[in-house]
């Protein structure tokens, strides 16, 4: 659920502005809303110093290796402008050693040679000029010139042109190297060690990573403290401060201002308010935050908490896009072992948690369909899932069609809920109604199933909720004119929205054919020890490709499925500001 919260407004003596900032951050329930823009040299140079230690943790974890221990960081700013340089280093060496590499590639057909030599005879009248002139035009050249044919390469003649004075062929003179071609490969290779030592002092550097991520949560709370004290609105003797306060916490609250001599004003938030929201959910529910916080996305204030649905619903579409029971074994073995290699390093464990639940799903969905590896051939030796009907297409493109319909009139019936008594409510119920007609005609138009007869009294009964009470008014036409416009607009989204739910079907049926595909593969190469290496390794690749992409395909569509077409008919736009307290 979203929690509650009330508005707090803090009067105090312009004098006490840093006291009271200090006592709110050791309470650590009052999020902050700033009266004015917080601007201050000391804000500026707290965001350089995040920068800088932003810049210095991405170094470190682009090394790909996390020290097991961790030593005590003395001077951060001297440690972090040091990493930075050994990464301005290494981009250096990587950009020029690309370009040596593209000098390599241009000259090295043209053999090994001196360009200063070449530029020392010019001073005694003798002028080497290098072109890449087409095979065809060769015969077009001056006979008075001496031409000389070094190479060829892809379809162009490396010629080179000797003469006295500068001459003009129609064709662009190659700019000569800096260097050449041995002298290009010899500083490459040097730049190769000097990229191995900087490396490997980077990853020297690693045991510092986790004081940094402690440096850089220190700076963030000295960042939002400062903002806070900038952002206060002044008079000439007294300062005043808003924010916002859990519900629960507010007697808290009320005896700190009592207690501190502050003025404090408890009231409801209004609508122009930027709530901040604070999400509380038993804990199998609260599963699916990491997921949330890796969109980065959180519901508004007055909007609805759709993490149980998203849940259940996510943890549906998982098993069904992975559909392999097998992988899903993958799955659950990896998260226990990542689980016991670095879990005791994280502070929130419910990742793994999440990763055990859906994996299970992704077994139960494999058990019920039958698929192992993608194994076909289990049906001809008479082995078959729990429900075999869910290995018929036009059973599982139903199911989808059904899941759709179900999970978006689950987002319309909790609207309803919360509109009643209103007669508003109804035009939920009519969206529902034209949902389910919807469901209908999907199978009718896709899969060629005959329109039952009850469907056009859906969509009539549907139509007739929407129009009349999408927004009831005295005055019946405003009400009729809106409730049109709001079918012109929806009405075919809503078709499209069911229809779109068959991409479980289409994806989890491409992860099946990749596996099948990987099978035949390596089935069809025979008998003998080579054959039998060759059909590993085609194996091997193609379900560890499956594996990879499983989970990609996932925060694709499942996520996609939630966040846009259920959340978009719940009213849900994830605009929201998390709660971010100020701490200590």
């Amino acid at each position: 659920m979203i929690v509650p919260m009330k508005k707090a407004t803090f009067i105090v003596q312009a004098k006490d502005s840093n006291r009271i900032l200090k006592d709110l951050s050791m309470l650590g329930l009052v999020h902050i809303q700033f009266t004015q823009d917080p601007q201050s040299k000391d804000i500026n140079l707290i965001k350089e110093d995040i920068i800088s230690v932003n810049t210095a943790l991405h170094i470190l974890q682009e090394s790909r290796l996390i020290a097991e221990t961790q030593n005590e960081l003395r001077d951060w700013k001297e440690s972090a402008l040091h990493i930075q340089d050994l990464g301005k280093r290494l981009e250096q060496l990587s950009e020029y050693g690309q370009s040596l590499n593209n000098e390599i590639d241009k000259w090295v057909s043209w053999g090994d040679f001196n360009p200063d030599a070449v530029r020392n005879l010019a001073d005694k009248k003798v002028i080497l000029n290098f072109f890449e002139i087409p095979k065809n035009k060769l015969k077009d050249l001056p006979s008075d010139v001496i031409v000389r044919q070094i190479s060829i390469k892809k379809g162009f003649v490396n010629c080179l042109v000797i003469s006295r004075e500068k001459i003009n062929l129609g064709f662009d003179a190659m700019t000569l190297p800096k260097m050449s071609v041995a002298r290009m490969r010899a500083r490459l290779a040097q730049d190769r060690l000097a990229t191995e030592g900087i490396k490997n002092e980077i990853k020297g550097l690693t045991c510092y990573y986790q004081d940094f991520l402690r440096v850089r949560e220190n700076l963030e709370r000295e960042l939002y403290f400062q903002e806070a004290l900038c952002g206060m609105g002044q008079t000439k003797e007294l300062a005043y401060l808003e924010g916002f306060v859990p519900s629960y916490s507010a007697g808290i609250l009320d005896k700190a201002a009592k207690k501190n001599k502050w003025g404090l004003v408890l009231a409801e938030p209004s609508a122009l308010d930027a709530v901040p929201t604070l999400l509380k959910n038993p804990h199998w529910v609260s599963l699916v935050n990491p997921v949330l916080k890796l969109l980065g996305i959180v519901p508004g204030y007055y909007e609805l908490d759709v993490n149980l649905v998203f849940f259940i619903f996510f943890s549906i579409f998982f098993g069904i896009l992975i559909g392999d029971a097998v992988y899903g074994l993958v799955y659950l073995a990896l998260s226990y072992f990542l689980s016991k290699k670095i879990g005791k390093k994280l502070a929130n464990r419910d990742v793994f948690f999440l990763c055990y639940v859906l994996s299970f799903c992704a077994i139960i969905w494999g058990l019920l369909t039958g698929t192992f590896f993608g194994q076909s051939w289990l049906q001809k030796l008479g082995i078959y899932g729990i429900l075999r009907a869910l290995n018929d297409p036009k059973t599982m493109q139903t199911l989808c069609f059904g899941l759709g319909a179900l999970h978006l009139s689950i987002a319309h019936s909790w609207r309803a809920i919360l509109k009643s008594p209103s007669l508003s409510a109804l035009s939920d119920v009519g969206w529902i109604c034209i949902l389910w007609a919807a469901f209908f005609l999907a199978k009718t138009l896709i899969l060629a199933d005959a329109f039952p007869f009850f469907g056009k009294w859906l969509i009539l009964a549907g139509l007739f909720l929407v129009i009349f009470f999408t927004n009831p008014q005295k005055n019946i036409f405003k009400t009729v004119g809106e409730g049109l416009g709001t079918v012109a607009l929806s009405l075919m989204n809503n078709f499209t929205d069911v229809v779109s739910y068959v991409r479980l079907f289409a994806v989890g049926l491409a992860g099946v054919a990749i596996a099948e595909t990987a099978n035949s593969m390596a089935a069809s190469l025979g008998t003998g020890f080579v054959a039998l290496i060759a059909g590993v390794l085609i194996t091997v690749i193609g379900h560890s490709l499956n594996i990879v992409l499983g989970p990609m395909s996932v925060l694709v569509h499942g996520v996609r499925l939630n966040v846009l077409e259920f959340s978009g008919h719940a009213s849900v736009t994830w605009s929201g500001v998390k709660y971010k307290p100020l701490e200590e």
